[in-house]
């Protein structure tokens, strides 16, 4: 019996550290000191968290001056929130959104601009993969609200989410054609995960926009929310509510039997997203695009 107890427990532990390990080390040439560093010079806007008392907690991407761009500090404050609700025990549930009605735009181009060299940028890449794939393996029951526009890197947040709910009018687009780049803080991995290998290939080639009944016919997204623009959180609230009925322990038990069963090579897909995404990160034309992208319209 002894024994048999024994070895739950350290079933039990090794399963956590699988869940909660970090993708990037040292020995990937991962140096997280020198990331953080870097990230902290590129300033502005914020992470907000709040932790409902129903076991759901609010992830507010905090940056409506540059349309919820996310600068470099706001990626280091991502990857704190990430590591508080990694703690959090009576945590069920977790609805990602942008403050005053729009997702988020992307990277904050400033904050681009400074990490445009191509050791920056692949050191940019493996500090956001890990910390979304860290929010993708929360034993939380995620959502992402999607108002507004996510663009780029924000439609790479949302793909970390175990669902995604869009208001009328929202749109998700991966951009990043356009700054002739590939994503690189997991979205093209997990796109295909989502809509298959076949549909991923449009949507990151066109650049198009998807729209919400285009997104909930190729599942990339859950459902189309009805309420006006200040009510939407409030009805994700609402669909989230049935997911997250019963015991934290439970729910957290659930969400951890999905995660395990998902990672089975996703891992390789990333880094092999890392090491594609560093070859055009820094680019000449890459680097033409960031100029061109900055001037005033």
């Amino acid at each position: 019996m002894a024994l048999t107890i024994l070895k739950c427990v350290l079933k039990n532990a090794t399963a956590r550290r699988c869940l909660y390990r970090r993708l990037y080390n040292s020995s990937h040439g991962f140096n997280e000191t020198e990331a953080k560093k870097k990230l902290a010079q590129c300033s502005g806007g914020s992470i907000n968290l709040c932790k409902g008392e129903n076991g759901i907690a609010e992830l507010c991407i905090n940056h409506p001056s540059r349309k919820n761009a996310i600068s470099g500090s706001m990626m280091l404050e991502l990857e704190e929130r990430v590591s508080d609700l990694e703690n959090w025990k009576e945590g069920k549930g977790l609805i990602v959104y942008g403050a005053e009605h729009t997702f988020c735009s992307g990277g904050d181009l400033h904050s681009v601009k400074a990490l445009s060299s191509p050791k920056d940028g692949l050191m940019m890449c493996m500090f956001m993969q890990n910390t979304l794939t860290r929010l993708q393996r929360l034993p939380l029951i995620s959502v992402a609200l999607v108002q507004g526009k996510a663009l780029g890197g924000g439609a790479e947040v949302c793909t970390a989410c175990d669902f995604r709910l869009m208001t009328e009018g929202s749109e998700i687009r991966f951009v990043h054609k356009h700054m002739a780049i590939v994503p690189g803080w997991g979205g093209a991995s997990r796109l295909i995960q989502l809509v298959g290998s076949r549909q991923a290939l449009k949507l990151l080639s066109s650049a198009l926009g998807i729209h919400p009944e285009y997104a909930l016919r190729i599942g990339l997204t859950d459902d189309i929310l009805s309420s006006a623009a200040d009510r939407a959180l409030e009805e994700a609230k609402t669909w989230l509510t049935p997911y997250t009925k019963g015991p934290a322990d439970t729910t957290r038990a659930i969400k951890k039997i999905v995660a395990s069963g998902r990672e089975h090579l996703f891992e390789d897909t990333l880094r092999k997203e890392k090491d594609i995404f560093g070859t055009v990160w820094g680019s000449p034309a890459h680097l033409q695009a960031l100029s061109k992208a900055m001037k005033p319209n």
